[in-house]
């Protein structure tokens, strides 16, 4: 899967709005013009994309420009992530559906899939649990995802983006008296 979204070669001219704001430029201009959409619950850089290539701008991919950008979650934090994600596709694309033999046939198919990887480089020994796991997550949360309409309620936000274990890891330790960086303001 990754490969196939962050290939080797550069795309001068991408003609899907996939891309990845943990490392992307965007014109001043253009930002100003249309900022990412906030009250997406995720995929706001595919969201933006999309609307710069309905614009008849050009998307470019550059291989040259690698970050590494990981994410340590849970299988919670997996299953809400993917959930996030499949609930913001689903309005980027409202004409798009997920059923439950979607998941069965995508589960399956990346649990075979990972597994052969897995098996060629000699570690499936030990990750073949954490491969049925993690693809279990992803697509359950996506199917749960697209089953999900309404609006983004508070209390959804709080289990996207606030878990309880960051909440209760800050609430009795006194306040540091920092100033934030104010970035608008010149170099001194």
């Amino acid at each position: 899967m990754f490969r196939s979204w962050y290939p080797d070669q550069s795309v001068a001219r991408q003609t899907h709005p996939f891309c990845n704001n943990a490392n992307a430029a965007i014109r001043r201009s253009l930002w100003e013009r249309h900022p990412y959409d906030e009250l997406l619950t995720g995929l706001e850089d595919l969201a933006w994309a999309r609307w710069l290539l309905t614009q008849g701008l050009n998307l470019a991919y550059s291989s040259e420009a690698e970050i590494v950008h990981v994410h340590h979650e849970t299988w919670r934090g997996i299953y809400n992530r993917y959930r996030r994600e499949s609930m913001a596709f689903k309005q980027i694309y409202p004409q798009e559906t997920f059923h439950l033999g979607d998941f069965v046939r995508l589960w399956t198919g990346n649990v075979w899939n990972d597994w052969k990887a897995a098996s060629a480089e000699k570690v499936l020994d030990r990750e073949w649990v954490n491969i049925l796991r993690f693809r279990l997550m992803q697509f359950w949360g996506t199917y749960q995802g697209y089953r999900r309409s309404g609006p983004l309620t508070w209390k959804l936000k709080q289990t996207f983006y606030y878990p309880a274990s960051a909440i209760e890891a800050t609430e009795d330790k006194p306040q540091r008296d920092v100033k934030p960086i104010q970035y608008h303001e010149g170099h001194e």
